[in-house]
């Protein structure tokens, strides 16, 4: 990866409205039954195909999405640890290692520990290993990151009506347990993770392999994710669509009707 790609926003550093796990099965259950009785009912006889075959989802910052402020769970973990930064401070600490040039090809290789102790020390000044384990730990699990409101609902309308979904993420190898925490990883028919493959984002290798995996060609997908270069810029390189989070795409309502109301391509 190039230098200038290490600026590519940082996972942790986008928060979203998101509902609770809960809400959110229950919201399927009802979307499926209402599904099923308009089935039964004579109802999408003539649903037109969706306008693309194939949905590419970056993680952190579109998919995933922090429950709480970084700066937040980084001071209130490092008071056992005598951290005494004011949260400004540490958010400024993280958002500058974050986006300094990263030496090596990979930023997340493996578990992307030695990348992120870099980060949790320069954010907080704190370098010992008990406390930057507890944080390490603590993103592990999938009760420090929340799904967008209605993402699981779309995810399983669009694959209900023949999308192809896939992860492509700059990633480490916590991914895969977090998207089961979340009780999303079933939904996907590839998840494509950096550190897993060897390319990062915006490298056009990395959205190559998900568009094999899922068979599907560039011209016939879109991807969504929330960095200018890393997503956009890569996925266009290659012939691929992309709808910036935040921007192009506000919630993953928007992102449903755009691919399921849209003339096909």
């Amino acid at each position: 990866m190039p230098p200038a790609a290490a600026t590519a926003r940082c996972p942790l550093l986008r928060r979203a409205p998101a509902a609770p796990l809960a809400a959110l099965r229950g919201a399927v259950s009802r979307s499926g039954m209402l599904r099923r009785l308009g089935a039964g009912a004579g109802g999408g006889g003539g649903r037109r195909p969706p306008a693309y075959g194939g949905l590419l989802l970056d993680a952190g910052g579109t998919l995933l999405q922090v429950a709480r402020p970084v700066a937040e769970t980084y001071a209130s973990i490092g008071r056992r640890y005598g951290v005494t930064k004011p949260e400004k401070r540490i958010m400024e600490g993280f958002k500058r290692a974050f986006s300094a040039p990263w030496p090596k090809t990979l930023r997340y290789q493996g578990d992307g520990r030695p990348f992120w102790r870099i980060v949790v020390a320069e954010a907080t000044g704190c370098t010992d290993n008990d406390y930057f384990e507890e944080v390490y730990q603590h993103y592990a699990d999938g009760d420090a990151w929340r799904l967008p409101v209605g993402a699981d609902t779309t995810l399983r309308e669009l694959k209900d009506a023949g999308v192809k979904l896939a992860v492509v993420s700059n990633f480490d190898t916590r991914l895969r347990k977090l998207l089961q925490d979340l009780n999303v990883s079933d939904m996907f028919d590839a998840i494509v993770v950096s550190s897993e493959v060897g390319y990062e984002k915006p490298a056009p290798e990395i959205f190559k392999i998900a568009l094999d995996r899922i068979g599907v060609e560039a011209s016939k997908a879109v991807h969504v994710g929330d960095d200018e270069s890393a997503d956009r810029a890569g996925a266009n390189a290659i012939g691929l669509e992309c709808w910036l989070w935040g921007e192009d795409v506000k919630t993953f309502s928007d992102i449903r009707d755009r691919i399921l109301t849209t003339e096909p391509q």
